[in-house]
């Protein structure tokens, strides 16, 4: 595997970072320095759905898999991007939007939906961001999409009780990824996505590294 170019996707883990309302903020701080101690060590304390991450199924399903048990194939894929950058606060992303795409989908595929929120991070309206319609889930599950990410906050409605994309993606023993950036820099098509997690034993999420591969990756 030797890909041409690599397209980071991942938002900055700062202490800046935005989160999920009522999640523990980030603190990131030098535990050691070089001019007193010789070497450079920093303390991280973030929770495991902080800046770009994946949810298992375990976030919400007390039978759901934990962190460590998924498939790691799960997270390296070819990226199917759907453009719905023309959306509004808090309008949700429906089938009418995203049929040609979804009918594209296989098995295998990462779906991405680029609503251009990634540039309110940090703001209010980052809050305020375009949501998947349940049915909109539900029609790339059945095509046998497993991994389904979103960059914004959460692929449902922040500030509602109704956690349908959760429920569909998750209950059917697949994946979620929040906080994607630079999408707009995909303009490859079947990009090869890869969003491999930290190996936490027993956890509900962890923060990754995504990225989005140009060129011979096969």
């Amino acid at each position: 595997m030797q890909p041409n170019r690599i397209i980071d996707l991942t938002m900055d883990l700062t202490n800046q970072t935005p989160v999920f309302p009522g999640d523990p903020t980030p603190h990131i701080y030098p535990a050691a320095t070089l001019d007193e101690d010789g070497c450079s060590v920093h303390h991280l304390h973030i929770a495991s759905h902080t800046g770009t991450h994946v949810d298992a199924p375990y976030h919400f399903f007390k039978d759901g898999a934990r962190m460590d048990q998924l498939d790691l194939h799960l997270f390296i894929g070819s990226g199917l991007i759907i453009p719905v950058q023309g959306k509004n606060e808090r309008e949700p992303i429906t089938l009418a939007d995203t049929q040609a795409y979804i009918e594209k989908a296989k098995p295998g595929d990462i779906a991405l939906f680029h609503t251009g929120w990634a540039q309110y991070a940090g703001t209010d309206k980052y809050e305020r961001h375009p949501y998947i319609h349940r049915d909109t889930a539900r029609a790339l599950r059945d095509q046998g999409v497993r991994v389904i990410g979103i960059d914004a906050l959460n692929p449902d409605q922040t500030g509602s009780d109704d956690f349908s994309v959760h429920d569909e993606i998750l209950g059917r023993e697949g994946v979620l990824i929040e906080n994607l950036t630079n999408l707009e820099h995909v303009d490859v098509a079947n990009p090869m996505i890869s969003v491999l997690p930290l190996k936490l034993p027993g956890g509900d999420g962890s923060p990754v590294r995504a990225v989005a591969m140009e060129g011979s990756c096969r």
